[in-house]
C-alpha cells in the first residue's frame, strides 16, 4: 500500500468549506431520519440492530468520502 494512502486514511480532515460542513450535516441528519424510521417500523431483534449498525457505517463511510476527497466542494 502506498504510504500516502495510509497518511490520507488516518489524518484528520476538517471540513474546509461551508459546503462540506453542510454536506456532513446533511448526511448525519438523513441517516438519523432513516434510523428513526427503521426503529419505529422494525421489530426488536438482531436484524434491527444490524440494520441500525450498518446505517452507522453508511454515515461513517459517507463522511469519510467527503473528508478524504481533495476537491473543495462535494459532488452531488
Amino acid at each position: 500500500m502506498d504510504p500516502a494512502d495510509i497518511t490520507n486514511r488516518f489524518n484528520f480532515h476538517p471540513a474546509t468549506t461551508v459546503e462540506k460542513r453542510n454536506a456532513h450535516t446533511d448526511i448525519r441528519q438523513n441517516c438519523m431520519l432513516l434510523a428513526g424510521f427503521l426503529n419505529e417500523l422494525l421489530p426488536e431483534g438482531q436484524e434491527k440492530s444490524l440494520a441500525i449498525t450498518n446505517l452507522e457505517l453508511v454515515m461513517f463511510w459517507s463522511n469519510a468520502a467527503l473528508a478524504r476527497n481533495n476537491e473543495e466542494e462535494p459532488t452531488r
